[in-house]
């Protein structure tokens, strides 16, 4: 079906007759219900210590919806009870979406993989990395340039091994703090991401994984292959055919309510919390589409998202991408290169998803295979597709790292299956 051919007044109609998810008794598809009230438990919790202030759960399997409930409140002053339509900052689970955008447009052979992003890009040609003057000083040491080994490919992009200057690690570290300090909403992604382009690499394209800011370098791709800002690009070719109504870059007034309001410990640290302020959502004048975390959302449209996902590119009959292009993203794309491994040990990477190599030495349970990603404020989701499973996490508390919320979820959902 393609949506780009049909009068406005019929996309519209077909939006709002869209069907809901299907839901099932979770015994119908191999789950206990009574080992899946685990779930509930542990994060009633979670909110009962103060240590979030609520959270949005959701569990599919087999294509239907077991698990969908929202607890604690959506803000602590109000008291105002958390709804399961509440809509959440997903910052880094923007990236899955970018990927797709820029694999659909692959389908279309606009480009190749392996192509330079210079090619689309020319303020990416003739980079130079920034290699530390003392060993293990990668910042505090200061450091000297020297030309790319290689060009930056799209692939490398797509699965964190460009090189592209981090705002957390890397000898130019501190520049990309203060080229960050200057932007604000109203600013066009594409000067950004020039001025992105005129800092060193952190290292030589292919030599590592580092987290970074490559996904908001392919959303300017995006813009620049299709002729549409990114934020048009996923409202006709992602959201409106999969009828996710909520995702926004910037929300319209009407869900504006809905908003949860982002917290931070006290402090640092301990159970009491403060309002975070936060950009991104609430602007009224932003036109800075962040390709790598600028989306927000709800956790049913996030589902409908990954339903696509394990339905091989394709939900309720709507085909976004084929099912060899999925199998592309979510196969391991870096070799022996490692993740956080703290986190995601016997983890690889694939083309915007973490994917797990093997079973032993994880923090989580799950298989050979199973991908997905979080973002910043503590939102989480994954795909198992051996197990036919999406699990779902919506909270907004930054920093999240100090909780073991995320995997301990995933761990009372997936402990639930007994079939």
């Amino acid at each position: 079906m393609s949506f780009r051919a049909l009068p406005l007044f019929l996309l519209s109609s077909l939006l709002a007759a869209a069907a809901p998810l299907p839901k099932a008794a979770p015994d119908q598809v191999g789950v206990s219900s009574e080992r899946l009230r685990r779930v509930r438990a542990l994060l009633q919790r979670y909110v009962d210590r103060g240590e979030i202030a609520g959270a949005v759960s959701m569990v599919a399997r087999h294509g239907k919806v077991v698990h969908f409930e929202a607890q604690g409140v959506s803000d602590l002053e109000t008291k105002a009870p958390l709804r399961t339509d509440a809509i959440f900052r997903l910052a880094s689970m923007t990236k899955p979406v970018t990927s797709l955008a820029v694999m659909m447009l692959h389908e279309e052979g606009r480009f190749l993989l392996d192509d330079p992003i210079a090619k689309f890009l020319p303020e990416f040609k003739d980079m130079k990395v920034a290699v530390a003057n003392a060993p293990n000083e990668r910042a505090a040491g200061g450091f000297r340039l020297e030309p790319a080994a290689r060009p930056i490919t799209i692939r490398h992009l797509l699965s964190h091994t460009a090189g592209i200057a981090s705002g957390t690690a890397g000898p130019a570290v501190d520049l990309l703090k203060q080229l960050n300090a200057t932007r604000k909403p109203e600013d066009p992604l594409a000067g950004y991401i020039k001025r992105l382009a005129a800092l060193p690499l952190n290292f030589h394209p292919g030599g590592h994984w580092e987290y970074g800011l490559a996904t908001d370098v392919l959303g300017r791709f995006v813009e620049v292959v299709s002729g549409q800002s990114l934020d048009e690009f996923f409202r006709r070719r992602i959201f409106e055919p999969l009828a996710m109504r909520d995702m926004h870059f910037y929300l319209p007034d009407d869900r504006l309510p809905r908003l949860v309001t982002a917290y931070k410990p006290k402090d640092g640290g301990g159970a009491v919390l403060e309002k975070l302020t936060a950009p991104g959502p609430a602007s009224r004048t932003g036109r800075f589409f962040s390709g790598g975390g600028g989306l927000a959302g709800t956790a049913e449209d996030y589902m409908r998202f990954c339903q696509m996902l394990i339905g091989g590119g394709e939900l309720d009959g709507t085909r976004l991408v084929s099912r060899k292009t999925i199998e592309a993203m979510t196969a391991n794309q870096i070799g022996p290169l490692t993740l956080w491994q703290d986190t995601y040990r016997n983890y690889g990477f694939g083309l915007g998803f973490r994917v797990r190599r093997e079973i032993g030495q994880s923090a989580t349970l799950g298989s050979v295979g199973e991908y997905g990603w979080g973002g910043a404020y503590g939102t989480y989701f994954w795909v198992d597709p051996a197990e036919k499973m999406v699990g779902i996490l919506m909270i907004q508390l930054m920093p999240y790292a100090h909780l073991n919320l995320r995997p301990e979820f995933q761990n009372a959902v997936t402990q639930a299956i007994v079939d």
